[in-house]
């Protein structure tokens, strides 16, 4: 006789398909919503906090539902991007960085993937929108034209079966129908020319596969600059390049930004390129902002356990150890996080009141926020 498996994690067929009966009336009554046409624009039309931002993350919890449970991927996350400013964010890999980028462009993977509440309050100028409450047919109008995105992989980012010339055009012709086809062309050229390359008429009329991956990087950084957004997210933008394609690739966004007057989002784990691009950095953790503030607050006199956790694991000059600092302990589940702060199991700090409910965000200052239970009792 087989003994019935009692493992926390072990879910039954059963349980499993009634997950997923519960998670199709969820995604579905969500999807209704985005996918509605002629939506009055007066249901997304909202108002900034500051009209010095150019977004606004407000409580934004973004879920996955999965036939195992629902992942929290973000979950109430807070911050915003000042204009003409970079902000980086940085964290582990699957703390919930890219899920909220794709979150502001309605990228994040459809149906189950889904906004369930909050506010992204994005600043259009004369007007802001709640992106979080918009139709998929008005978010097509603002994605690439007012908000852009530098993707990871440059190679999967550009379609291999059509020359860069075309996909570089399709981006400009969509968003300014009314120009010619030799003026879309001539801004395409343009395009090339100010990321640095070389023989930009050349280039226009070659495959992805003939160029260089530091090369394929600027084609993606000139299709998102194309129509000169406000707003630019590069989502870990030099990880497949090599260190010297890297200074090259980070020496051109922040000349480019200066040109175009444009705003930064710049997502990445490495603590080195936040510390050289980033006026102001915002540390997630498990779906959760830990900590934000201006870089060289958050640097100087990191405050949250596991921000600092992130400053002792880098190598430092001139300091020589046998081996660099982990910090211990795994991410818990994604699908059944814990009430309490997500990092106590993992906190060498942690003390006994910390397995309380986790509280709001502790304001130390006006510039340097961070949540953390140990923090907030003993400092308030």
């Amino acid at each position: 006789m087989f003994k019935k498996k009692t493992d926390a994690n072990y879910i039954s067929a059963r349980e499993s398909r009634k997950i997923s009966r519960e998670n199709v009336k969820i995604t579905r009554e969500l999807d209704k919503r985005l996918s509605r046409k002629r939506v009055p624009e007066s249901e997304y039309l909202t108002q900034m906090a500051n009209p010095e931002n150019v977004v606004e993350f407000d409580n934004l919890h973004t879920y996955f539902f999965t036939d195992v449970g629902t992942v929290k991927a973000v979950d109430g996350v807070t911050f915003e991007v000042p204009k003409g400013k970079t902000v980086g964010i940085v964290g582990e890999s699957g703390c919930g960085k890219s899920v909220t980028s794709l979150s502001l462009m309605q990228l994040v993977q459809r149906p189950n993937g889904q906004i369930v509440e909050g506010s992204i309050r994005l600043n259009l100028g004369n007007k802001a929108y709640d992106v979080a409450k918009m139709p998929i047919d008005a978010m097509r109008q603002v994605r690439g034209n007012v908000v852009s995105m530098i993707f990871q992989e440059p190679m999967t980012s550009l379609n291999p079966v059509f020359r860069i010339g075309f996909q570089l055009d399709e981006v400009i012709s969509l968003h300014n129908p009314q120009m010619s086809k030799e003026d879309v062309k001539r801004r395409s050229i343009e395009a090339i020319q100010m990321v640095g390359i070389p023989d930009a008429e050349g280039i226009y009329n070659r495959y992805p596969h003939e160029l260089s991956g530091g090369m394929r990087q600027r084609i993606v950084i000139a299709m998102a600059l194309a129509c000169n957004p406000g707003l630019i997210i590069a989502d870990e933008p030099t990880t497949a390049l090599d260190v010297t394609i890297q200074a090259q690739i980070l020496e051109l966004l922040r000349k480019l930004k200066s040109e175009i007057n444009a705003s930064i989002m710049l997502i990445t784990h490495d603590l080195g390129v936040i510390a050289e691009m980033a006026d102001y950095v915002v540390v997630m953790y498990a779906g959760r902002v830990v900590e934000k503030g201006l870089a060289n607050e958050v640097f100087l006199d990191p405050r949250h356990p596991y921000t600092i956790g992130l400053m002792e694991s880098k190598p430092v000059i001139n300091k020589a150890v046998d081996r660099l600092y982990s910090i211990p302990g795994s991410v818990p589940n994604p699908v059944n996080m814990p009430d309490y702060c997500y990092f106590s199991d993992r906190c060498e700090k942690c003390v006994e009141r910390c397995a309380g409910k986790y509280p709001p965000e502790a304001h130390v200052s006006d510039t340097h926020i961070v949540s953390c239970w140990r923090y907030y009792n003993e400092k308030r």
